[in-house]
């Protein structure tokens, strides 16, 4: 197996772990080892194209949705920390949900590195189906809120894996250098023709004629031997 196919095998593999994150108690670490080979994969497809943005959005994609998940933590954790001490309960949630916000906002940005992601890899490739799994993960994004967006989400994975799969690729060919020390071979010199040899002329008429001619086709005199 080539390079680039197992980039793409390791990034239909991290699409498919993606999906069993919805997994009870392990779905986590699914989700996690999941997204490392996404990675992966993306980055030997970013090098196949040579065009490290796909790798790029991809990564920042990942670093946002881990940065709105500590951010998530970090809310749920002070929210309890402020409601169980004399602050007040109302301090606790309006941490929560300055918390839930910050995430959101977070989340919206790696949903739309991820969208462009698919979206570039779909223009190099030519397979549709990562244009349709960005566009399902951007609007699951968004309406992450009620639960139609998580389902979104999750079909979304499902045209990713589908697109990693059924993606053509063209067999690299290996670039094959002279040796060293080789020349390439000078073209012959092309002869240039003597003064005799460009022109011959009627001594009689003055009329141009052949170089091989005996008589002149004009005035008919015979011509001297050249």
């Amino acid at each position: 197996m080539s390079s680039v196919e197992s980039s793409r095998t390791l990034a239909g593999v991290g699409s498919i772990l993606l999906i069993l994150s919805i997994v009870p108690e392990a779905g986590a670490v699914l989700g996690i080892i999941g997204a490392i080979l996404l990675l992966i994969g993306i980055k030997g497809l970013a090098n196949y194209y040579h065009d490290n943005e796909i790798y790029q959005n991809a990564l920042m994609g990942v670093i946002f949705l881990i940065i709105a998940a500590i951010v998530v933590a970090v809310a749920v954790v002070g929210a309890f920390v402020f409601i169980f001490t004399l602050v007040g309960f109302f301090v606790g949630l309006a941490v929560f949900i300055a918390g839930l916000v910050i995430a959101f906002i977070f989340y919206l940005l790696s949903a739309m590195r991820l969208r462009t992601t698919f979206s570039e890899l779909a223009q190099k490739s030519g397979e549709h189906n990562f244009d349709t799994a960005g566009t399902l993960y951007w609007w699951g994004a968004i309406l992450t809120i009620i639960f139609v967006g998580l389902i979104l989400i999750f079909i979304a994975w499902i045209f990713a894996t589908i697109a990693f799969f059924s993606m053509k690729l063209q067999p690299q060919q290996p670039s094959v250098s002279p040796p060293s020390g080789y020349t390439p071979p000078s073209a012959p010199p092309v002869a240039q023709p003597t003064q005799a040899q460009a022109a011959r002329y009627c001594p009689n008429c003055g009329a141009p004629v052949a170089q091989d001619a005996t008589f002149c086709p004009h005035c008919g005199k015979q011509l001297p031997p050249v």
